[in-house]
């Protein structure tokens, strides 16, 4: 299928928030060769984002990657700071989003890397994101200029109830969980997109990091092979955790190394009774449907 006969997403809202400012796309210059990774969130964006710039850049230490790679539609700082600094790179761009497709400019020149997780484990990640934060999180998103809607607050004590009114909210207190999966799923086999899962990178990072350098067309050398395999490991992103997560980890009084927190699945199985999941599981299935619920569950092919 050659791609003048593809139909290609297209944009057909916009999404604002404490977080977002999705009209930052409409000004974005694509170029041939740029990266789009995605994520709802929580769900391994910094590991993809570190994987693709251990690829681009042959297993170089001490990348600035989370400099390099900014989140586009994150409206701080303004579009009118960070459009021109992501013109201004010269080596081949990866930048991130969290928007749904259909509040995204898709462009097929770029290409497009989506990483799924659970939902359970996507708000346990997001839980100690949020009970981490520091003052200077909250003014970045609350007191700055161009907030739409409510602020941000604090989260519960108990990690089981912020689950308990994610679900019921779809996404609260961040952004909806299922219309992300499921307009993302939508387009999974255009030939500019690649679907990854969070488990199947914890099981087989070797063979991901394969499968996305042969999807990006970079022809790793072996003699890098080990250095980027280090490089991509979670004890090394945990060590070197600033030159990763934004601003060096200034939003987080415990550092940047509790942004890089544990990097595992499942640890919700302990606190959420079996109603819990029960209720999980058939939301999913009712939102996304038997083949998409299972890959979001459990990763794997996505046919």
């Amino acid at each position: 299928m050659s791609n003048q006969s593809i139909e290609w997403p297209v944009k057909t809202r916009e999404l604002h928030s404490h977080h977002f400012d999705s009209t930052i796309w409409n000004d974005f210059a694509f170029r041939d060769d740029d990266v789009v990774i995605s994520t709802y969130a929580k769900s391994g964006t910094t590991w993809v984002q570190q994987i693709v710039s251990q690829l681009i850049f042959a297993g170089t230490e001490d990348l600035e990657v989370a400099e390099m790679s900014p989140w586009m539609d994150l409206r701080v700082p303004p579009k009118e700071v960070k459009l021109p600094a992501v013109e201004a790179q010269r080596h081949r761009r990866f930048v991130k989003t969290h928007l749904p497709v259909d509040a995204l400019v898709f462009s097929p020149k770029a290409k497009y890397i989506y990483i799924g997780r659970d939902g359970r484990d996507v708000v346990w990640s997001l839980y100690n994101h949020h009970a981490n934060a520091n003052q200077l999180w909250y003014q970045a998103l609350n007191d700055t200029p161009g907030r739409v809607g409510p602020p941000i607050d604090k989260p519960h004590d108990s990690v089981r109830q912020y689950f308990l009114e994610w679900l019921e909210k779809d996404g609260y207190p961040f952004w909806p969980y299922w219309e992300n999966a499921q307009s993302w799923w939508a387009i999974r086999d255009l030939p500019n997109v690649l679907f990854l899962h969070f488990a199947d990178l914890k099981k087989d990072m070797a063979g991901e990091i394969r499968r996305i350098a042969d999807f990006l067309g970079i022809a790793v050398e072996e003699k890098t092979w080990p250095a980027i395999l280090r490089h991509c490991s979670f004890d090394y992103m945990k060590a070197n955790a600033t030159k990763s997560v934004p601003l060096g980890g200034a939003f987080w009084d415990a550092g940047a190394e509790v942004f890089i927190h544990k990097g595992q699945n499942g640890r919700w199985r302990e606190i959420l009774t079996e109603a819990d999941c029960q209720a999980y599981e058939a939301r999913a299935l009712h939102e996304l449907g038997p083949d998409c619920a299972r890959w979001f569950a459990e990763g794997g092919p996505t046919v």
